[in-house]
């Protein structure tokens, strides 16, 4: 799957990964897609609710081992991210 950015935020904790994840989101064009990787386990509740919540489309999430990859697609305004 291509994605438009890439955010590693590896060895971060929550609530760090979220939140700069939300400041490279508010950077980027409406539909485009952030590559997020991760190894806090807390990622795997955080990152789900964060896009529900903020209107984003979690496209897809997966393991590599201790990592976790999130790819999102940004929510079509601007109003709610």
């Amino acid at each position: 799957m291509g994605f438009d950015a890439e955010l590693d935020a590896l060895g971060l904790l929550c609530p760090l990964p979220v939140l700069r994840a939300a400041k490279r989101l508010r950077a980027m064009a409406p539909g485009s897609i952030l590559r997020l990787i991760v190894d806090d386990p807390a990622a795997a509740v955080d990152v789900p609710h964060f896009c529900k919540e903020q209107g984003h489309e979690l496209l897809n999430s997966e393991e590599q081992g201790s990592l976790q990859i999130y790819t999102i697609r940004k929510s079509g305004s601007d109003a709610k991210s």
